[in-house]
């Protein structure tokens, strides 16, 4: 689908690290998600079925959204290394969020959303989530990691 494939390589929006509690917690980086409501709020993210965290994210309650600092750290560690053999919590600072999901301490702006429904869309399962806690500053107070920025990073599960 060439066409596509142009279209798509124009576009850079923000990449995000959802994480979901365990045990163990599990999390991946993310590059589909979106909000898709206003009123009420609603927030969807897409988990590739290859991925990891793909079955953890199926069997929470509530999920984290985290938006990333600039920088290849947290993106390398949560997109180029699987769940499967990492422990991706183990090298970083994080704590229990509302729900029991893991929030990340280094993620500038990041919230938490109760799971509403899933639906399977391809090759990604769409989880649809209404925030229940937010941390974020002010618009435009920080530098957030895009799509473009991690566009070298190999992924940590299989295609």
């Amino acid at each position: 689908m060439g066409d596509f494939d142009t279209f798509a390589a124009l576009l850079d929006y923000p990449v995000y690290v959802v994480t979901a509690p365990g045990p163990p917690p599990a999390g991946c980086l993310v590059g589909f998600a979106g909000q898709c409501s206003i009123d009420p709020v609603r927030f969807v993210v897409w988990i590739s079925k290859a991925n990891h965290t793909h079955g953890a994210a199926l069997a929470a309650a509530a999920l984290g959204v985290h938006l990333l600092p600039y920088g290849h750290g947290l993106a390398a560690l949560f997109g180029g290394r699987s769940g499967d053999d990492t422990d991706k919590f183990a090298g970083v600072e994080w704590y229990h969020g509302p729900f029991g999901v893991p929030v990340l301490a280094q993620a500038p702006a990041w919230f938490v959303g109760r799971v509403l429904d899933c639906a399977d869309w391809g090759d990604h399962t769409g989880l649809l989530l209404a925030p229940v806690a937010v941390e974020a500053p002010p618009a435009g107070a920080a530098a957030v990691l895009s799509y473009r920025d991690v566009d070298d990073l190999e992924a940590g599960h299989p295609a």
